[in-house]
């Protein structure tokens, strides 16, 4: 391929610091993404690109002046998340610039990888949308600050978050107190997000009120759920029988969300009620399956680098 030539103009100083970082090190992360054949020279305001790959690279610093016009900062984990966005001919102004949520204390909740704002697009779009994912890739906590969007928007009048409580390791007898108590360690990670994102005195008075609920699975069986964003979180640990039963609960005006990772099944025998549920519902209309990949791991990078050795040695492949 021959060698091409692109030129990119910056409107500010101030956009252009922000732009190549400290001491120059998105720069320096762009020339690596690219491959040693690209060069890359700042002069003033202008921005030159030598290599192979300069017309890709070009689209990269103007995707990147779209989002600090934006007002999204720049940081190492967002320039690189950019760049496979880029690469993989993506928008990440389009993507990272998504509001879900405005959250307690000013923060914003937004999605931080394609993969991520096709699966909100898809819970926006769909009554019922199923992510299927590993670890990291935001399936619940998007889904829960979509729900807190929803009932603060007066869309829904209250959130209802299950999960089945199935034991991974510990057995719910030896563990001490009630039955709330008992399961309280598997509902945690919901409370968590919830926590995240309502000042603590606000998420008590919803919970007193009864606008969020966070039970057990099996505490859903008979009831009728109208009117509610309900999420199943760690799906891949329901039965097929639990999981008819759940979907089988939804009532006028409700929205569901089902989460899982059909490689972490932690159920004693028997089969998975999200295993090949796609086969089955895939066709029905209002209904989304979204797949996330190891691409739209947002936690520590070594997540990542977990996830994917994890799929390169095909082991824990939903058994």
């Amino acid at each position: 391929m021959a060698s091409t030539q692109v030129k990119i103009l910056v409107p500010g100083n101030h956009l252009m610091a922000a732009l190549v970082g400290q001491r120059d090190e998105f720069l320096r992360q762009v020339e690596a993404a690219f491959g040693p054949d690209t060069h890359i020279l700042v002069r003033g305001n202008e921005i030159t690109i030598d290599g192979d790959q300069a017309e890709q690279a070009g689209k990269l610093f103007e995707e990147m002046v779209l989002l600090l016009e934006k007002g999204h900062a720049l940081d190492t984990a967002n320039v690189g998340r950019t760049i496979e966005m880029v690469k993989a001919d993506e928008r990440p102004s389009q993507v990272l610039t998504a509001e879900v949520l405005k959250a307690a204390k000013g923060r914003t909740v937004r999605p931080k990888t394609s993969g991520q704002k096709r699966y909100t697009d898809a819970i926006a779009a769909n009554t019922i949308t199923f992510g299927i994912g590993p670890a990291g890739t935001g399936k619940s906590y998007l889904a829960v600050a979509l729900a807190v969007q929803a009932l603060q928007a007066k869309q829904i009048t209250r959130i209802i978050l299950t999960r089945p409580a199935v034991e991974a390791g510990e057995r719910l007898g030896f563990l001490p107190g009630d039955l709330m108590a008992k399961v309280d360690p598997y509902l945690r990670p919901l409370y968590d997000a919830l926590t995240d994102m309502l000042e603590p005195e606000g998420l008590a008075r919803l919970l007193d009120r009864g606008l969020v609920e966070v039970a057990p699975l099996a505490f859903m069986r008979g009831r009728t759920l109208n009117n509610s964003f309900i999420i199943l979180d760690e799906a891949q640990n329901t039965t097929p029988e639990q999981m008819k039963m759940f979907l089988t609960r939804i009532g006028f005006g409700s929205k569901v969300v089902v989460t899982g990772d059909v490689t972490q099944i932690d159920l004693a025998g028997g089969r998975s009620g999200l295993l090949g549920l796609e086969e089955v519902l895939g066709t029905i209309d209002s209904v989304g399956f979204v797949r996330l990949t190891a691409r739209d791991v947002v936690r520590h990078r070594i997540v990542q680098d977990i996830v994917d050795a994890y799929e390169r040695n095909g082991q824990l492949s939903g058994s």
